[in-house]
């Protein structure tokens, strides 16, 4: 049969410039694809579309709009996989009139902008040709899921150089990805599960030990040997101190009359907190036991940077988390206050959303989502009580995408041009049949047989495919359009289930003008060919509705039929099929209807 969905493949906050006015009336985007293989997409609109593409950073996407196109649902978000370097593919709508398609990269991997290239099969048909992906440089303002959180008043984040070292053996759960020396102590980011967390203090107590069981270094996160200088704590080294059980350890050379430490998981999963203990936190640190953090406020200061402002010393840690997309920061030890609010957020605002939620009777957290254009830059503690997250304005790189001319076929001027469209193709093989009999394969050859005996005839004619190529619903119909053509006849072959053999015979469609031509093409076959009569229909077929001249399908029999799925493995059924579809044309164009 003729309708074929939407293929959904495999991958947002997706971010673009303002567009300008678009006309009141949308097409739609009927079909996507992306080939893994080739490393590229395909779309399909009804109507006629110029794209316009840019790609954004942090993370890295490939953004493509429609104007004037409709999507018609929600998002959809489809992984795209054995495509390295490329994650996903996400499909919406990004205003009224302006559908959107973002192609969204694997963290830590980009692609030249100026080697993307933009093909237009036809007005609403587009292939886009993606580079290879390649590994960007780590560095601040960089892909966030690749960079740890820039560390407050100047220290240094570690992310170590690529390993080539294998993974380490053993039943690791958790996976170490990285390490940052904080205000008020360290963050280990983790991947994986909760890791089993130990503290321990040498015997000379000039060693605080934190062991994270079941854990081990991922090949981004070398062993780290750093001078630290504050809080009691000279010096700081992760490394893998037991391969099996795998087992990671945060050393750290402290002064013997320091005071106790602890550690624990963020609630979100995305890392462990070591800070000191509660009760040795001076009295304008971290609030005592049995007091939490009041967080007062939460604001947006000179459209340039999200400002957290506390009762106390704040403890945190931030990351992007992949669920939501949005950038994560924890405050532990913290609650809300009862009459907090957020930030007021306007259409210009650098934040399209913050979230403020209690994520246990003792842990904050602050979910930013950076608006268009925006990159989140530095997570700063200006003082003990205030955080600072940077927001910068980014420019995007915007992507050229030709406008082409799309050439009609050569007709001889005055002349008839009937357009033979035989169904499905490619990856699409249509109705699968009695002894796997394809419909793709048995129209193609009535199709190029009726092409002939027409053009014997003197009558121009055009296939919508001449091989087995993948071919979508609009594009045929765009083709007729473009050659002008007398009449449309798409050619089929039907089916229903295995268990029905007995159902049999020709079925003829049509839609408004197409009753005369069907009805001529209907009767040629019945005189030409051996087949049971299922009467002539009228349908809503796409490229019924959409056609402006008369158009017809012709269902040359059942492939699941015990007597048609024989007669269509024919030769000789198949020419006299082809004989009596291209007697009706000829009939209808001639004026013998």
């Amino acid at each position: 049969m003729m309708f074929k969905k939407a293929s959904l493949f495999g991958s947002l906050v997706a971010f673009y410039l303002v567009l300008s006015a678009l006309p009141a009336q949308a097409g739609k985007l009927l079909q996507w694809n992306f080939d893994n293989r080739q490393n590229q997409l395909e779309f399909t609109t009804d109507e006629g579309v110029q794209p316009r593409a840019q790609l954004v950073t942090n993370p890295t996407r490939l953004v493509i709009d429609l104007p004037g196109t409709k999507f018609g649902r929600k998002q959809l978000i489809e992984p795209i996989v054995n495509a390295p370097g490329v994650q996903s593919l996400r499909v919406g709508q990004f205003d009224p009139q302006t559908a959107r398609l973002v192609i969204e990269m694997a963290p830590g991997y980009t692609i030249d902008p100026t080697q993307v290239r933009f093909e237009g099969v036809s007005p609403r048909r587009w292939r886009i040709k993606l580079p290879t992906p390649v590994q960007q440089a780590t560095a601040p303002g960089g892909d966030p899921t690749n960079v740890p959180v820039p560390a407050p008043s100047g220290n240094p984040v570690f992310t170590p150089p690529p390993s080539t070292r294998p993974p380490l053996p053993g039943l690791a759960r958790t996976q170490v990805q990285g390490f940052q020396v904080t205000g008020d102590g360290f963050f280990i980011r983790t991947s994986g599960e909760l890791p089993s967390i130990q503290v321990t203090k040498s015997f000379d107590r000039r060693q605080i030990y934190v062991e994270l069981q079941g854990a081990t270094l991922t090949s981004n996160a070398f062993p780290v040997d750093t001078l630290v200088n504050q809080r009691g704590v000279s010096r700081a080294i992760l490394s893998q101190s037991r391969p099996n059980p795998p087992t990671v350890r945060l050393t750290l050379n402290v002064s013997p009359n320091s005071g106790e430490w602890q550690a624990r998981s963020t609630p979100d999963g995305t890392g462990v907190i070591v800070i000191p203990q509660l009760s040795d936190v001076p009295p304008v640190g971290n609030p005592g036991v049995g007091r939490l953090n009041n967080i007062q406020a939460v604001e947006i200061e000179g459209d340039r940077q999200l400002v957290i402002r506390g009762s106390d010393r704040l403890t945190f840690s931030g990351n992007w988390d992949r669920s939501t997309g949005g950038y994560r920061i924890v405050l532990p030890f913290s609650q809300l206050a009862p009459n907090i609010r957020g930030p007021v957020l306007t259409a210009s605002s650098p934040l399209l959303e913050v979230r403020l939620r209690n994520d246990d009777p003792q842990t904050v957290s602050i979910l930013a989502f950076p608006a268009s254009g925006v990159q989140l830059g530095e997570l700063n503690q200006p003082n003990a009580q205030s955080l600072v997250l940077q927001l910068r304005r980014s420019g995007f790189q915007p992507i050229p995408v030709p406008n082409p001319t799309f050439p009609r076929p050569r007709i001889p001027a005055g002349r008839q041009v009937v357009v033979i469209d035989p169904g499905h193709g490619g990856p699409d093989p249509g109705a699968v049949g009695i002894g796997g009999i394809q419909e793709k394969e048995i129209v193609m050859d009535i199709s190029n047989q009726v092409a002939a005996i027409l053009e014997q005839q003197g009558v121009s004619t055009v296939l919508t495919r001449r091989s087995d190529i993948d071919l979508d619903l609009a594009p045929r119909v765009e083709l007729a359009a473009q050659v002008q053509a007398t009449v449309f006849v798409s050619i089929h072959a039907n089916a229903i289930s295995m268990s029905r053999p007995d159902v049999n015979g020709l079925e003829t469609y049509y839609y408004d003008s197409g009753y005369d031509l069907a009805r001529s093409i209907h009767a040629n076959i019945l005189q030409t060919a051996n087949i049971r009569d299922r009467g002539v229909r009228s349908a809503r077929f796409y490229v019924l509705r959409r056609t402006s001249m008369p158009s017809v399908l012709v269902e040359t029999g059942f492939v699941t039929g015990a007597e048609d799925a024989a007669n269509l493995r024919n030769p000789s059924h198949r020419r006299q099929m082809a004989e009596g579809i291209a007697r009706g044309i000829l009939q209808y164009i001639r004026g013998g209807r």
